[in-house]
């Protein structure tokens, strides 16, 4: 069911990039890349490993592995509209609605038989100890060694290093199971690609602070996050490149300039994945535009191909949702005031400890320079809650407050 998904929307994405050959493309291109990923990940005859958020994908990706977070599949489910029947199978088994829905998902598909036999699985301490638990579950269940990457909180040149030697030992790890040695060259050129996917990045989000922004509130939808499963490949670089192309041809012709931008947004974490009707009523009757998502941000430095592991146990430690929670307030902060934002939206996902456990601390934080933030009270992956009529009220009135405060 789920290869099936894949090979028909990488078909009909396929004829519509074909159709439009002389266009960036750019959202399309990035939804393409994923379609087949989630084809190579989910047939029988590749590779692939599970993955927690921050494993170094471009090394799995220079190993010739097919990977990805486990999120990312309760993600797609709910983008389908086929979870439902995941979680209540996650929720026999005994795991409560007090779980992370992404995982109970990812769960319930493993349990039903929908989640391929990985060769391998490869967890992160961080950013989330429920990524953590549901991958060594998926390895118990799949009877699969797992490797675990412990992600010190200390991001000092000792924390570094100790970081870096678990890498190494990740791709000697990797290595035994596929039975190829590793490849010095292919390192190199994958970190290569990976600076220069990074490079373009940056000039994306650089271009993406104008105001008014050449962004819709769509263009970046999972951007920051989905775009580490590609790096290290030539597929990151183009996908990157249409964005940049795609917003510097919006600037040039400042068609950006014909929309009504009132207010200006920083969402917090997670979009919202299955369908629902919040960011066409924020486009469209509130004038408010998504200018900038937490994640769709460069906090690493490029890294030296010729010593890949320091460079990437720097970039794994330095991503906001590690380590103390005023290192992530300060990264958002930052954010809001590069984007100019008039406000903020933190769908507090149900049983996310970064999403809901700390939105005191996030709310206060951007209190200190003015910044209003809503807390929605939302499941991110089970619309079975979804309470559109109330949520609606409380953007109203939130946008409301923000122009009177003007």
């Amino acid at each position: 069911m789920i290869l099936e998904y894949f090979k028909n929307l990488e078909t009909a994405l396929t004829a519509k990039i074909q159709a439009k050959p002389d266009q960036p493309n750019a959202r399309r291109k990035f939804a393409l890349e994923t379609a087949r990923l989630g084809k190579r990940l989910f047939s029988e005859n590749e590779r692939t490993a599970w993955c927690g958020v921050a494993a170094p994908f471009d090394l799995l990706n220079a190993m010739g592995i097919n990977s990805c977070f486990v999120e990312f599949v309760g993600a797609m489910l709910a983008s389908t509209g086929a979870v439902g029947s995941m979680l209540d199978r996650a929720e026999r088994a005994g795991y409560h609605t007090d779980c992370c829905a992404y995982h109970r998902s990812v769960i319930g598909a493993a349990l039903q038989g929908l989640m391929p036999n990985p060769d391998f699985l490869i967890a992160t301490t961080s950013p989330c100890s429920g990524g953590l638990a549901v991958i060594e579950n998926l390895a118990r269940h799949f009877q699969k060694d797992l490797f675990v990457l412990n992600m010190p909180l200390d991001g000092s040149e000792r924390g570094i290093r100790y970081l870096a030697d678990q890498i190494k030992d990740m791709m000697d790890f990797v290595s035994g199971h596929i039975g190829e040695s590793i490849d010095q060259d292919r390192i190199r050129k994958s970190i290569e690609a990976t600076n220069k996917a990074r490079d373009i990045m940056v000039d994306v989000y650089d271009l993406g602070r104008q105001v008014p922004s050449p962004l819709n509130s769509k263009d970046l939808k999972d951007f920051g996050i989905l775009m580490a499963l590609f790096l290290g490949t030539d597929a990151a670089v183009d996908i990157a490149q249409s964005y940049k192309d795609e917003l510097i041809q919006r600037i040039r012709s400042e068609a950006h300039k014909a929309k009504q931008e009132r207010i200006r947004l920083l969402w917090i974490q997670n979009r919202i994945q299955f369908q629902n009707p919040l960011v066409n009523m924020l486009d469209d009757e509130c004038h408010a535009t998504i200018v900038v998502d937490e994640l769709n941000d460069i906090n690493w430095d490029p890294i030296d191909p010729g010593d890949p592991y320091m460079g990437i146990a720097k970039r794994m430690l330095a991503i906001p949702l590690h380590g103390p929670i005023r290192k992530r307030i300060e990264h958002l902060q930052k954010l809001a005031s590069d984007y100019q934002v008039d406000g903020a939206i933190n769908p507090c996902h149900w049983g996310c400890r970064q999403g809901t456990g700390a939105r005191g601390l996030m709310q206060r934080g951007l209190k200190e320079i003015d910044v209003p933030v809503l807390n929605l009270e939302v499941d991110c992956i089970d619309p079975r809650n979804f309470a559109i009529g109330q949520l609606k009220t409380r953007m109203e009135a939130f946008f409301e407050m923000i122009e009177n405060h003007r």
